[in-house]
């Protein structure tokens, strides 16, 4: 919980109910035949599911599956993402950042640091406009824009 600044216990577990019911699930499709068209066509989208959601490394097989842990959806959770992309220098400052309002995921300003960024939203994390953080970064790297300055 310290390494990944989960705030509440719920959360935790939230986490390990999630991953126990996923991993039940791959131990009843391997009690399947391989060649059941059925099997294939779930175990397809359970590796889809959660390759796009981040928590496994590549579509391979079931036993990614089965290796899956609880620390695999708590570094998708947007406060360690910042710290991955260098928004932040720990997760806690991330999560205060997020808290205060400076970090949005797409179009949408964020105040949850438990929010789960898939492997797709990563790409969008950034600060938002209204956001002194951004300002100073820009000031920092001579790259503020004179449309900026008026909203100052």
């Amino acid at each position: 919980m310290r390494r990944y600044h989960i705030q509440g216990r719920d959360d935790y577990a939230a986490y390990n109910r999630l991953v126990g019911l996923v991993t039940k699930l791959a131990s009843t499709l391997k009690k399947l035949p391989p060649a059941d068209p059925e099997r294939i066509e779930l175990t397809d989208a359970l590796l889809g599911r959660l390759y796009d959601l981040g928590t496994i490394p590549a579509k391979r097989s079931l036993a990614d599956v089965a290796a899956l842990s609880t620390s695999a959806l708590a570094r998708r959770r947007l406060a360690i993402v910042m710290v991955r992309l260098r928004m932040a220098d720990t997760p806690k400052a991330a999560a205060a950042f997020v808290e205060a309002g400076h970090v949005r995921v797409g179009p949408t300003p964020v105040t949850d640091p438990a929010f789960h960024v898939s492997r797709s939203a990563e790409d969008w994390v950034t600060w938002t406009d209204t956001s002194g953080i951004k300002r100073k970064v820009a000031a920092y790297n001579d790259a503020v824009d004179d449309f900026d300055l008026l909203e100052a």
